[in-house]
């Protein structure tokens, strides 16, 4: 099955952008009166009749919407960009296969890269989520500081991931299920100390991922499933 996004079907735009009106023309072939599925992003999927074929402006009728499940939880993940940006892309990508709701990039004490394109990223998290059938396209906030995070989030569960062998708590056996949660993944170079102290300060309790010393974009990946199971019956 392929899925196709229009975000503006709710305010009346019913045909595909050129990109996506030439893969549905030039290379499925489709053709007038065939069926295709869309999504506006925003948690509807869409059956509608093809009713102008153009590899550039495809046209299509709406004939049934369908709402996907609502979630009783929300995965928040902010996280320090990584100096290859191909990591952050592929941690889009597979975060949103699994159920990201919201990704936040941060700037830390020891980051690497403080600038990312959100434009791009916002283009893999579509992609991923036509791919993994989905109706609800996660937000994907510019760089903001480490401690503006710190005094804007309202998620009932906070977290910070920081590699330390004394730490007592790993995010598997804290989890409440059914609630909103944020996870803070640091750069290469991790936190600095202050960074936890602030947030600790603030309510962040600080937690392990697991035995493995893991990158960035494998951290913040562990932690958006690590949730997500805690959230399946």
């Amino acid at each position: 099955m392929n899925l196709f996004f229009q975000p503006q079907i709710p305010q009346g735009i019913l045909h595909l952008d050129p990109d996506e009106s030439r893969h549905v023309v030039k290379v499925l072939r489709k053709k007038q009166g065939d069926q295709i599925r869309l999504t506006d992003g925003k948690g509807v999927f869409y059956d509608a009749v093809i009713t102008n074929p153009d590899s550039h402006r495809c046209e299509f009728a709406v004939q049934k919407e369908t709402h996907e499940t609502q979630k009783s939880f929300n995965i928040h993940i902010a996280i320090a960009p990584t100096k290859n940006t191909d990591r952050m892309e592929w941690f889009v990508e597979k975060s949103v296969e699994f159920g990201i709701d919201e990704i936040t990039l941060i700037q830390c004490d020891h980051s690497e890269r403080q600038h990312l394109k959100i434009e791009r990223l916002q283009k893999v998290a579509i992609s991923a989520m036509k791919q993994s059938l989905k109706a609800t396209l996660p937000a994907i906030y510019p760089v903001t500081t480490f401690r503006n995070i710190l005094l804007t989030s309202s998620a009932t569960e906070k977290y910070i991931a920081y590699v330390d062998n004394d730490n007592p708590h790993q995010l598997k056996n804290l989890i409440r299920p059914n609630t909103s949660y944020l996870v803070m993944i640091g750069p290469e170079g991790d936190f600095s100390a202050e960074e936890i102290m602030l947030a600790e300060e603030r309510g962040f309790i600080k937690v392990g991922l697991g035995p493995s010393r893991l990158r960035t974009e494998t951290a913040g990946l562990a932690a958006c499933h690590i949730l997500n199971l805690a959230n399946t019956p």
